[in-house]
Order: structure tokens, then C-alpha cells, then sequence
């Protein structure tokens, strides 16, 4: 313990106080009321000694001293006061038990001339010992240093000397173990005082949070007093109530959501809260039972009957502070015999814990108003009067109780006093006066003052400290009712004053100021307010005449006003409109000119992509598919779920079945990780698909990527084409830049936009399409019977580029005239697609000379063509034409067009095309998807027949190959339409529409161009997945596809023996039928897992050995309410038959008797069945004519 003890003096170059062992703490006990006794003897000498001195030091400071040395004395006896100072301070810390034991380190170290002195208490014997420190060995030459020194002496020189100490593990303890005892709240404290020093710290027991001990003093019946201790429970802090039940977030966020019950506590809580937490509906209608407003009939008193107060001073019944409960079987006159009556003594303003201060401000003149006073000079002063002490006496009736106002019953209960027959007032100063009026009214007669009157004179007397500021408001007064004309005016004195005062230095006081001093306000404001009223004064023409100058200069000036700001305003707006149009022009400038570059930058990537696509076609390369509708914005806006529109050319894809491609495809719409599994897993296929075999799946994901433009979150709600979304995704054009970089490229994209050029010159790729302006130009009806017109093949009876009303009558007109064996005309507009923008009209059935032009006809025989022999009849036809329009021709779509008018009006604004309608009953319509290479090859990529479903003038399937039409026959228009196209500089993917039928008149099949689409179609993206599934190849001469057999499947053939037949080839050829267009509301309740679980059950499938079966593309992710769907046969009544199973059997799956849901599966399935029916008429017919040869 004593090493311990050197060690930490030396550390920390202080004294630790003497510790004593635990055995002599009795001795220290025993001797402690000795100790403490003489320190209060030493104590009292000290005052004494101290008291002496002061009385000596007021002697010689009076000259009382003599002959004695003044300042030797005083600096005598201060030393002496400094040092019994310094003894009764150590003897006062030591009796509160506060022990010095350290010096400060600031005094050791800085201060000059000091010397480290060490205090110790000794605990045995109470002593205090001073001793200098004693510095171990290293610490010696610099406590010498510290020391002042002699003036001259030179310092000792450094002596190197080895250190003796413990080592720096246990310096570090130590240091440690000093930190824990100097700082109390350390963990370690206790235990470190306890281990080194045996210092056992007292526990300190926890506190009693819930509960406090008081005690009361009580005292019983026989006077002897009781002390009581009784536990009362602490306050609690903090909230004690629990947290009110508010409206849910969802309810706040959406209003439409049912509101959350009310529960019985909430409904204790009150209607009020229910409402202010928003349980209850701001709207809502509340109705309570019973009501808590009743209906009463109120009394109605008769207006003759005036109650008048008598004219006497203000009394009650308040008595210096003391109100009397006056019962009810007390007489008034014995009450008005023992009480003396007296004025009302205003209570002292602090007895109202008010903090304001008598200032002249509104609130001041509201108090006296709704309080009067006795307004005296006196009663400035009349609060610091202290209440005087009333004399109590025998009260005759003893049952009356004295309540002393502002005591709460539940403070202190009613004192039982004496009834007070003469209470005297308290008294007053002398300077008060006598009080004689209450209040101070006076009267203003005809705009002068009664300066005469009683009372005008005591309110006079009464403030005539102040009476210059009340004499300018007194004018005022005279002024006002001078100016208004009013007969007479009473005023409260004490208010006015109140309002001079408020009005002395500040701005004049306005009407509505001076008003509120009016007795009789009401009177006076009536007749204030009459029109006309202010110029009944005696200088009532000069003001009005000054009005009428101060109005019309008011309204001239007014006037000149409102036409300079007219003005203004004007130059403002036609300045503002000059800049914006200067700006706007700036902006469509440089928008023509980035339009003009990028086409030109088109042109040039063009030329060096015809120059070597025979190479790029050979090599490895990567395309990237923009499956966009560039079409214009009023069409966008009117096509339902655009973006699911765009996306239904997902098989796309499929284009990497060639080993050469690989493929970016821009998806319009986000897809789910399922779509994007099963995209996955179906283009796995391709090995499975060659080989026959299930098992030989591959990973096909490297070779196709699935984008999503980053813009499409930007742009919601706008409809934007693809292509024009992808210009505003950044990231997304610096990913496709990173996947093609250092690779050919090029990009296929849809209907053709000017943001189509936008985005291939940020990605520097060229374009497989025509030129956006060359493509809007041919793809309309009107472009299109130009090509048409140009390559020399069959069209119907048509004009077009129709742009006015008269042009419409004379074209129809003259087209029935030519053609009457045709009944149904139609209307298409130039701009619409997919057989939206059509209208029809049965002519011939409605026309009144019909069957006499038809007379005509047959009566001009082959003359019938010359315009002299049409004339007559066309004349008619013209006069009836507009009638026959206007009653009977109706749009196709009339969700569109609701009625002929709407689609007129469209058809005039864009043009349009009048087409006859092919004149038989049976009429198939084909589609033939073409490409056009850029080195200027042509060749034919599908051909199939159309299905119809919704309307027979648009498109919902194919069914390919084709099967209506000769081969060579089709080849050959095609051929023709390639070339027109071809010298317009068409190049890419485009497809041409075509009907057949038989003529009745020839009995032979003819073949008329309806329509070209210069974009990729979604007929030939269902057409590479069916190629992608089944292998198969087109055949663009004989219009066959044929899938190539596996390689177990060629066997060696047998010997042909005596007997048998040669075994025949496998059936290689394949049909197909696929629509993009299958809608049934009900699928979105289905998931796609669960809707493959039910294909699988009914035998729904692809078999790859025999590649027949059904194939479905996923669409639309999220709703999934549309898909497409190809079903592949060896023949093409299978491939039909399976396709129309296939929808029925899904119908009935997902569809409940009273869950139809809007679907087009039963349109198509008739159409289906209609076109399965005459393939079966067709292939029967020549297994007959072969019997009837036979």
C-alpha cells in the first residue's frame, strides 16, 4: 500500500491524504465531539478577535488614534485580519467536512515565487501538516528549475541519471487505475478505491419513483399533536391518456375507400372528434336524437311597454370587495335601512394578475366602457389605497353568510360573519372631493355645446388636469355633428377623455372614433348615414360642390386610366406575342435544320449500307428492332393501350435463328419475369427443334437482349411512338451504343417516324426503311392507287384524292354510273389504318333510277362506256347521290365515327378514297409480305390468308401459306408492285393487300390491290416464329412451306417385295394459322403458370418431333389480357380446326355463365369455321371431278 502510494505522488505530483487503517475509525468516532467543541470555541474567538479590530480601525479612520503610525497600523492589523481570515476559513471547511488535500496545478506551476507546498490532514489527530514535495530522482533537477533563483546564480547543469520506477506496463495500469478514482461516475471508481486504498464507498439505495413520504401534524380532540406519515403517490409525468384513432392513410389518399367502423370509444368521444379526426365524412349529413336544439316559441312583448332604468347613480351591492348572499325572504326596505349605500371601489389592478399598464390605447377605452369608474383626479391614485378594516357587529338575522368573492368553494368553505348594519366606507384622501356623479354625460345641441349645463361643468371641474387635449376632441365633436347636420348629441365624458388622451399627439380621430363616445349612437349613426345627409350643414352647397368637382375629376382621371393600362396591357401582350414568335420560328429553324441533317446523315448511311449489305449479310451482325407506330398523334390518341399495340410484334426475336444474327429488340411496354422466362425458354428450343429430340435444349440469351427505354415512367400518359420514346432515353441509347460498338449494325423499325433518323444518327446504325416522308406519302389510300396505278395491275373501281364535298358527289356519281352491277361503295380516308377509317354505303338498293339507268345500260349495250351515253343517267344519279349519302352510308367503326356527319367531316379534312366493293358474295382477302433489299433485290417473305373477326375490312389473322390465289398469278403482281416501289426508293419490309373473288359476269377469279403498308407487319413476326418452331422454309414461287425432316427419321427404305407398296415420304409441308388479336377480358384473373397448367390438361401444346401443335407470344405482362397464338398442321383444315379448338376450349375455361367478359373469340371462331367449311367444299370438289373422269 505505501508503494502504491509513492508511486501515484510521484505520477501526479500531488499528496494523497493520510489513510487510516479500519480499526482506528472508532478512536476517530470517539474523539469527534471534542474536535468539534473547541472548533466552536475557536470559532467564537475568532469572531470576537475580528470585532475588536473592526472598532480599532473606526477609531483611527475618526482621528482617534494619536500619536500612533496610521499606515504601519493598518498594515498590521490587515495582515492579522488576512491571516485569522485564512484560520476561520480551514476551521469552518473542516467542520463541513470539506478537506483541502490538493493544490491547485495552476499555483505549483505558473505563479512566481510560489512553492509547491503538499497539506495533509491527519485523521487520528486532526492536524494539518504543510511540508515541501519531495520529487524522486527524475523529477529533481526540474523542481530546482521551478524554484525562483538567486539574481546571478547560473542554472545546474543536465545530470544524466538512470531512472527507478516500475515499467511501462504498470505505469499504464496505474495511470489507469488514477483515471477511475479521480472521476467519480466511473464504472470502475468504487472498486478502485476499494482495491487500492481500502476506501469503502457507502451504497446509495434506488429511489422510490411511484411514492413520497410527507408528514402531516395533526392534532385530535384532547389538543395533543400527532405526527403522521402517510405515502403519497409521485405525479406522473408525461401523457396519461392513450392516442385517439385517426383516419387510416389509405382513406386520406383515397377518398372513394369505405371509412373504418367507429368503435364505441370513439364514439364516447364525441361527434365533434369523430369529425376533427375525419372518422366521420366532412359531408356527411348528421342527424341527432333527440336533438339538442329545441323549438320554443320566444315571447314577444309589447312595443307600447317600455322599460326605462331610472336616472340614478350606479349602485350594487359589492361592498369593498364583499358580496352579500342576500336570500329571498329578506324585505328590501329593512336591507335599504341597515346598509348604507356606497360607491363602487374599484379593485386594485394586481388583484386581477393583469401585467398592463394604464395606457391610452383601445383596449383602455373598451374597459371603461364595459366598467364604469368614478372618474375624479383622484382616483389616479385611488388603487394604492390600502383596504381599511371594517368593523363586524351582531348581525340580526345570524342564518346570512358573507361570501367573499374570488374564494372557491373548493378552497375554503363560506365564513360565517355578522350581519354589517352600518359599514362605514373606507375613507378617502382629502384631495378626492366629494363624490357627486358617477358617470359624466353632457349634450351637443345643433353642433354647440352646452358649456352652460350642470353637468358640462363637473365634467369640466373633474378633468381639468387634461382639459386642452379634451377641448380638440370637444371640436371634433362639434365638427362632425355641424357637418351631418345632427340635432343633438349626448357624450360620455369619461370616455372622451379616455379618447383624448389616446388622440393627443397622434392623427385626428375618425368618425367611427368619435362615435364611440355617443350616448345616443344609434340615433345619430341613422341619421348619419341618410343620403345626402352631409350637406345639410351650414356649408353644406361648398362641400357638395366640392364633391361633384372631386367625383368627375375622380371618374375623368379614372377613365384616362383604365385606357393608359388598356394600352399597356395591349403593347405588353403584342410585345410578349412578337418575342415568342421570334423565338418559336428560332426553335422550328433549328429543329428544320436537325431534321435536314439527319436526313441527310440517313441518305449517306444508306448509300454506304446498299454499297455493302451483300457482305454484311454473309457476316456476323446485330439488329436492332423498333417495333414503332410512327403514326400521327390524333390517330395515337385514339388507339386503346398503345403501347400494348406497338409490342405485339415480340416474336421478332426469332430473327436469331440465323447463326449470323443477333438481336436488340426496344419493347414498348415493361415485361414481367415471367414473359421473360418463357421467351427464354421457348428460344431454347432450337436445338430441340433440329435434332427431334426434347432433351437437346440450349441457352439462347446471349443472342438477344430485351430494352425497355428508361422514358417510358417519364411519359405515361402521352402516347408516344417508340422511337420517339427511345430519343429521350439516354441510358438507353448508351447501352444499345455499348452492345453494338465495333459490331455491323442496322435497324428495322415499324411505321416509319422523323424520330426513327433521331435515333439512328445518335446510334450512327442506317435504317432498313424507307425515308418517313416517302413512307407517309405511299402508305396512304391515295399513295397507294398511284403505285398501283404506275405498276399496271388490277384495281377496283376507284377515285381517289377526294378533298370537298361536290368532288365526293360528282366522283360517286359517276363511278355508279360506270359500274352499276357494283351495290356497295366504299370510303376510306387516307391517314387511318387497319381498316379504321371506312365507311360504306349500299348506292344502287336506295337509288330511285336505278332500274331505269340499268335499262340504259343494257340498251347502249358496248356503247355503254362513251361518256355521251352515261350523260342522262349520271345526271340523275348526281341529283340523288347526296340524299341517298346522307340517309344510308354508315362508319365501320363507330366508336370512332358515331355517325356519318363525324366521318364526312374527318374525310374532307384529310382526304379520302371511293372504292367499290367487289361485287360477289364469297371474297377472300390475302396479305403478301415482301422485302426490298438495299442492294435493290425483291422477294416475297409470307403470303397468307386473312381472318376476319371484328369487321370484314380488318385484318385479325392469317393463315399461311396461301391457298386462294395461283401462285404465278399472285408472283406476277407482286413482281409489278416491287418494281413501282422500287423506283420510288422503297426499300425494307412492306406488305401488299389483295382480294379475290369470282367476277359474275366472266365466271373467272379476279385479283384486285387493295392496299400497301410500307412498314414491318405483325403477320410476318408470327411468320418467324412459326419458321423459328418448325424449321420451315417458304417457297416464294409455289407458295409451300416445307419443314426439313430429322435425321432419325430418315431410315433406310426397305425392299419393295412382291405384294407391297413402296413405303411413302414423310408429309414435309406445314400450314399455319396465328393471329396477334386474341382479347378475352377474363385472362387477367388467370397467371401465366396457371394458364399453361390448363393448355397442358386439354392437350394444348407443341410436339417437336412432329413440329405440329400451338405456340403462344405474350404480349401484354401485367393485364394479360391479350396474346397470340399459332397453331402449325400438316395440312391446312387441321391447322384451322386446331386454332378454333383451341380458343373455344380456352373460352370455356376461363368464362363463367355470368362472367362472359368482352372477348372477339367467338367472332373468330365463326370466321374460323366459315373459312374450315369452304376448304373442305374446295378439297372435295376434285376428288369428284377426279370420280367422274374415272
Amino acid at each position: 500500500m505505501a508503494e502504491k502510494r509513492a508511486l501515484f505522488e510521484r505520477r501526479s505530483s500531488v499528496s494523497l491524504p493520510t489513510l487510516l487503517p479500519y480499526n482506528t475509525l472508532q478512536t476517530h468516532n470517539m474523539k469527534k465531539k471534542n474536535s468539534v467543541c473547541k472548533d466552536l470555541d475557536y470559532s467564537q474567538v475568532v469572531k470576537e478577535v475580528q470585532d475588536d479590530i473592526r472598532q480599532l480601525r473606526e477609531k483611527i479612520n475618526h482621528g482617534d488614534g494619536g500619536s500612533i503610525n496610521i499606515k504601519d497600523l493598518e498594515n498590521a492589523l490587515a495582515k492579522t485580519e488576512e491571516g485569522l481570515q485564512m484560520k476561520t476559513e480551514q476551521v469552518i471547511n473542516h467542520y463541513n467536512n470539506k478537506v483541502q488535500t490538493l493544490p491547485t496545478a495552476l499555483s505549483t506551476r505558473f505563479d512566481p515565487g510560489m512553492v509547491a507546498m503538499e497539506q495533509t490532514w491527519d485523521l487520528k489527530t486532526k492536524a494539518r501538516s504543510e511540508m515541501k514535495r519531495v520529487q524522486g530522482q527524475q523529477y529533481l533537477a526540474r523542481e530546482k528549475l521551478r524554484q525562483p533563483q538567486p539574481p546571478g546564480s547560473l542554472l545546474p547543469k543536465r545530470q544524466q541519471v538512470q531512472v527507478s520506477g516500475p515499467s511501462p506496463g504498470q505505469q499504464t495500469k496505474h495511470m489507469l487505475t488514477l483515471r477511475a478514482v479521480l472521476n467519480p461516475m466511473h464504472g470502475q471508481n468504487r472498486q478502485s478505491l476499494n482495491d487500492n486504498f481500502g476506501i469503502q464507498l457507502p451504497l446509495i439505495p434506488q429511489r422510490v419513483e411511484n411514492k413520497r413520504r410527507v408528514k402531516l401534524i395533526q392534532k385530535d380532540n384532547s389538543g395533543v399533536v400527532i405526527k403522521v406519515t402517510s405515502n403519497i403517490p409521485r405525479p406522473i409525468i408525461g401523457t396519461t391518456v392513450e392516442p385517439l384513432a385517426v383516419l387510416p392513410r389509405a382513406n386520406r389518399t383515397d377518398p372513394q375507400i369505405a371509412p373504418p367502423p367507429i368503435s364505441e370509444d370513439d364514439a364516447r368521444k364525441g361527434i365533434l372528434s369523430l369529425l376533427e379526426r375525419g372518422l366521420i365524412p366532412p359531408a356527411a349529413e348528421l342527424t341527432l336524437d333527440p336533438s339538442p336544439v329545441r323549438h320554443k316559441t320566444a315571447p314577444l312583448h309589447d312595443p307600447t311597454v317600455k322599460t326605462k332604468p331610472t336616472a340614478q347613480p350606479e349602485m350594487s351591492h359589492t361592498l369593498a370587495g364583499v358580496k352579500l348572499d342576500i336570500s329571498s325572504t329578506t324585505k328590501k326596505a329593512e336591507i335599504d335601512d341597515n346598509v348604507t349605500k356606497i360607491p363602487i371601489v374599484p379593485p386594485h389592478p394586481l388583484s386581477a394578475h393583469s401585467t398592463e399598464t394604464r395606457t391610452p390605447s383601445a383596449k383602455t377605452r373598451a374597459t371603461s366602457a364595459s366598467m364604469p369608474q368614478i372618474k375624479t383626479p383622484a382616483t389616479l391614485k385611488t388603487y394604492d389605497l390600502p383596504l381599511q378594516p371594517m368593523e363586524l357587529a351582531q348581525s340580526p338575522d345570524i342564518n346570512k353568510i358573507i361570501h367573499i368573492p374570488g374564494l372557491s368553494p373548493t378552497i375554503g368553505r363560506p365564513v360565517d360573519m355578522t350581519y354589517l348594519p352600518h359599514i362605514k366606507p373606507p375613507p378617502t384622501t382629502p384631495a378626492s372631493g366629494d363624490i357627486k356623479h358617477l358617470t359624466h354625460r353632457f349634450a351637443i345641441q345643433n353642433g354647440k355645446i352646452r358649456d352652460t349645463s350642470a353637468e358640462f361643468l363637473s365634467f369640466k371641474q373633474h378633468y381639468c388636469l387634461t382639459w386642452g387635449s379634451i377641448v380638440s376632441m370637444i371640436k371634433h365633436l362639434e365638427k362632425m355633428t355641424q357637418e351631418f347636420s345632427v340635432p343633438i348629441a349626448f357624450i360620455n365624458g369619461d370616455k372622451l377623455a379616455d379618447l383624448s388622451l389616446e388622440f393627443e399627439l397622434e392623427r385626428a380621430p375618425s368618425v367611427d372614433d368619435l362615435l364611440t363616445v355617443i350616448v345616443n349612437r344609434e340615433d345619430v349613426e341613422v341619421l348619419m348615414n341618410r343620403p345626402g345627409r352631409r350637406y345639410k350643414g351650414p356649408n353644406g352647397k361648398n362641400v357638395a360642390a366640392t364633391r361633384i368637382q372631386s367625383s368627375w375629376r375622380m371618374y375623368r382621371d379614372r377613365s384616362e386610366y383604365l385606357e393608359y393600362r388598356k394600352k399597356k396591357w395591349a403593347a405588353g401582350v403584342i410585345a410578349i406575342s412578337w418575342i415568342m414568335n421570334i423565338k418559336m420560328s428560332q426553335v422550328k429553324q433549328k429543329l428544320k435544320q436537325s431534321r435536314e441533317d439527319q436526313l441527310e446523315a440517313f441518305r449517306r448511311r444508306a448509300k454506304k449500307f446498299a454499297m455493302s449489305w451483300d457482305r454484311i449479310k454473309q457476316s456476323k451482325r446485330v439488329i436492332i428492332h423498333v417495333s414503332s407506330l410512327g403514326l400521327s398523334q390524333n390517330i395515337r390518341d385514339t388507339i386503346h393501350e398503345f403501347g400494348i399495340r406497338q409490342n405485339t410484334q415480340m416474336a421478332r426475336i426469332c430473327d436469331i435463328r440465323d447463326p449470323n444474327v443477333d438481336v436488340i429488340f426496344i419493347s414498348p411496354v415493361p415485361l414481367s419475369e415471367e414473359t421473360l422466362q418463357y421467351y427464354s425458354k421457348l428460344l431454347g428450343l432450337k436445338a430441340a427443334i433440329d435434332s427431334g429430340n426434347v432433351e437437346d435444349q440450349c441457352v439462347m440469351s446471349e443472342r438477344y437482349r430485351i430494352i425497355t427505354p428508361d422514358a417510358i415512367k417519364s411519359f405515361p400518359t402521352h402516347r408516344m411512338c417508340l422511337s420517339t420514346l427511345l430519343k429521350y432515353s439516354p441510358r438507353t441509347i448508351k447501352r444499345i451504343k455499348h452492345l453494338i460498338k465495333g459490331r455491323e449494325a442496322y435497324m428495322v423499325s415499324g411505321v416509319p417516324h422523323n424520330d426513327d433518323l433521331a435515333v439512328a444518327d445518335e446510334l450512327d446504325v442506317p435504317i432498313l426503311s424507307p425515308e418517313p416522308e416517302v413512307a407517309h406519302l405511299y402508305s396512304t389510300k391515295s399513295g397507294c392507287k398511284r403505285i398501283f396505278a404506275s405498276a399496271n395491275v388490277d384495281l377496283p373501281p376507284s377515285e381517289y384524292d377526294v378533298y370537298s364535298l361536290g368532288q365526293l358527289h360528282e366522283c360517286l356519281a359517276q363511278l355508279v354510273t360506270e359500274n352499276l352491277m357494283v351495290k356497295r361503295w366504299l370510303f376510306k380516308l387516307d391517314d387511318e389504318f387497319d381498316g379504321r377509317g371506312i365507311a360504306f354505303c349500299d348506292v344502287t338498293e336506295h337509288l330511285q333510277c336505278y332500274s331505269w339507268a340499268l335499262k340504259e345500260s343494257r340498251r347502249y349495250g358496248e356503247k355503254w362506256s362513251k361518256k355521251w351515253a352515261q350523260e342522262a343517267a349520271y345526271i340523275k344519279i348526281h341529283a340523288e347521290i347526296a340524299d341517298v349519302l346522307h340517309a344510308n352510308a354508315k362508319p365501320v367503326h363507330t366508336n370512332i365515327y358515331a355517325s356519318w356527319d363525324t366521318f364526312l367531316e374527318a374525310f374532307l379534312s384529310q382526304g379520302g378514297v371511293i372504292e367499290a366493293c367487289p361485287p360477289s358474295e364469297s371474297i377472300t382477302t390475302l396479305t403478301v409480305d415482301m422485302m426490298i433489299e438495299p442492294n435493290g433485290k425483291y422477294n416475297i417473305v409470307s403470303c397468307g390468308d386473312q381472318i376476319h373477326a371484328e369487321t370484314p375490312f380488318s385484318c385479325w389473322g392469317v393463315s399461311v401459306p396461301q391457298s386462294s390465289v395461283e401462285p404465278d398469278v399472285l408472283n406476277v403482281a407482286c413482281r409489278k408492285i416491287a418494281e413501282a416501289c422500287k423506283t420510288r426508293g422503297i426499300l425494307g419490309y412492306f406488305s401488299v393487300d389483295f382480294v379475290t373473288f369470282i367476277d359474275p359476269k366472266t365466271m373467272e377469279q379476279r385479283l384486285w390491290a387493295l392496299d400497301l403498308s410500307l412498314h414491318y407487319s405483325d403477320s410476318l413476326a408470327m411468320f418467324q416464329l412459326m419458321s423459328y418452331v418448325s424449321n420451315g422454309v417458304l417457297d416464294p414461287v409455289k407458295h409451300v412451306l416445307n419443314v426439313p425432316t430429322n435425321k432419325q427419321e430418315k431410315r433406310q427404305r426397305r425392299r419393295r417385295l412382291a405384294g407391297q407398296e413402296e413405303e411413302q415420304e414423310p408429309n414435309t409441308s406445314r400450314f399455319g394459322v396465328m393471329s396477334t388479336r386474341l382479347l378475352h377480358t377474363n385472362l387477367a384473373v388467370v397467371h401465366y403458370s396457371v394458364f399453361f397448367q390448363m393448355c397442358r390438361a386439354h392437350g394444348i401444346g407443341y410436339d417437336i418431333k412432329e413440329k405440329q401443335g400451338t405456340v403462344f407470344t405474350l404480349i401484354d405482362s401485367f393485364n394479360r389480357e391479350r396474346l397470340g397464338m399459332i397453331t402449325i398442321g400438316d395440312n391446312l383444315q387441321g391447322a384451322l380446326a386446331t386454332f378454333a379448338r383451341n380458343m373455344s376450349v380456352i373460352h370455356q375455361e376461363i368464362s363463367a355463365p355470368n362472367m362472359q367478359g368482352e372477348t372477339n373469340f367467338k367472332s373468330a371462331i365463326e370466321d374460323v369455321e366459315g373459312i374450315l367449311g369452304t376448304t373442305i367444299e374446295n378439297a372435295d370438289e376434285p376428288d369428284e371431278e377426279t370420280n367422274d373422269q374415272s
